[in-house]
Formats: C-alpha cells, structure tokens, sequence
C-alpha cells in the first residue's frame, strides 16, 4: 500500500523531472512525498544508475535524477536466477517480525528445538487446521511453530471474534487446537494482540494462510508439510 501512494505521489509530483543527482537528493525527495516516513535504506542496486530503496519488506527502485520508479523484482541472470529483490525484502520481514513480543503469539515448542517458524494463522482457514493436525509432526522434527494471528475476513468478524477468544482463554494452545477442530469457543474479550498481528501481516504483504516466515525473513505462503519444511530448513542453514 505504501508503494502504491508513493507511486502515485511521484507521478503527479513536477519536482521529482528537475532532477535528484545524488543519494541526499534522493532523501530529500521522500521526505517531502512521505513526511515522518524514514526509508529503512536506499542502496545503488547492481544496475548502474538505479538505487533500491527499502520501508521493510517493500522494496522500489528509483533513478539518481528521480525521475522514474520501478516497483518489481531484480534477478541476476548470471547467478542461477538469483532474485536479489526477495534478499532486501527478507530482511525487512525479519527485522519486522523481530518487532513483535513472543509473549503476544500462541507458542508450539519442539521438545527439541532446531527451527523457528512464526506462522500467520486463521483458526478457519481449512490448510491451517490440516497444518495444526500433524502440529506433533512437526514439533518432532525440531521446528517450533509460533502463531500470529490472521482472521483473513478482517476485524470485526466471526473469524476475528474466534481468534480474540482463543486468546483470552485460560489455556491458549488448548483453546486453539479445539478451535482448529470446528469447536466455536466460548466467547471472551480481553486484551489481545490480533490488531497488532494483522498490520505486521498487512506491512509485509501477507494475503493468504497459512503463511510462514522463517527466521531468515523468508516467506512461504501456503501450507507445508512438516518433514518437506524440515528439509528446506536444514538446506537453508547450511
């Protein structure tokens, strides 16, 4: 969303034509467009003349003299299709999930712990209950599995109601898993986190569950299977 507004505010800006010959420039011009939004960095990406500028996972790229905008990936060819766009992005994501308190997500730790994989999650979501079933499988094969939540129907929803009251229960990874089975649970409003875990989830483009984020920032949307997702991680952290 924050790409898109910039987009349009660079297309109808007649100051951006005149030029921007350097970095500063370049920092100059967000900061008139975005007032109180700091790009978290602007690079020289690998093609000369464009730079990279990052707000989290959202990357765009930007000419020295600021005269157009590309929103898409970069691949270097000569590197196995090397997508040097999703690097920036996964860093962003990291840095973003790094942001949330673990006390605020619903915690499925292995016994013994090799992996950490934080998960949006939906307690309708069919793919998230068939993923929360072999959550035993998972955990055996080292991965601790950390909820965030993601009614995808919105706030103010059945499905939003439902993950509020799974979090106030007494026993959050008990309520959750009888959630997970089609068991409607027993209202309750407290304080709770879901707000906060959809604008992450809204900030790094999320648009499906499940979805998982791996330590490194990498995302993979859709469900995984616990020993397909054990080997991706050990190939991973080789």
């Amino acid at each position: 969303m924050r790409i898109a507004i910039l987009l349009i505010m660079f297309l109808a800006s007649p100051g951006l034509h005149a030029g921007a010959p350097d970095l500063a420039a370049i920092e100059q011009q967000l900061a008139k467009m975005m007032p109180g939004e700091k790009p978290d960095s602007i690079i020289e990406s690998p093609i000369p003349g464009l730079y990279e500028v990052a707000f989290g996972p959202e990357i765009f790229y930007i000419t020295r003299n600021g005269r157009y905008v590309v929103q898409g990936d970069v691949f270097d060819v000569k590197d196995r299709m090397d997508n040097l766009t999703e690097k920036t992005r996964s860093v962003g994501r990291r840095e973003l999930i790094a942001t949330i308190d673990e006390s605020t997500m619903i915690v499925f730790r292995a016994p013994t712990e090799k992996y950490v994989v934080t998960v949006f999650t939906d307690v309708d979501c069919t793919y998230c209950r068939k993923m929360h079933r072999e959550m035993a499988d998972y955990n055996r094969e080292g991965i601790t599995i950390r909820y965030l939540s993601y009614p995808r129907s919105g706030l103010n929803t059945p499905s939003a109601e439902k993950a509020v009251s799974v979090w106030c229960a007494a026993d959050r990874n008990a309520a959750l898993t009888l959630a997970k089975t089609g068991e409607i649970p027993e209202v309750r409003k407290c304080r709770n986190p879901v707000a906060d875990h959809m604008a992450v989830a809204a900030k790094i483009g999320l648009t499906g569950t499940p979805t998982l984020v791996l330590a490194d920032g990498t995302m993979l949307p859709g469900y995984v299977e616990p020993k397909r997702l054990a080997g991706f991680l050990a190939q991973s952290h080789q």
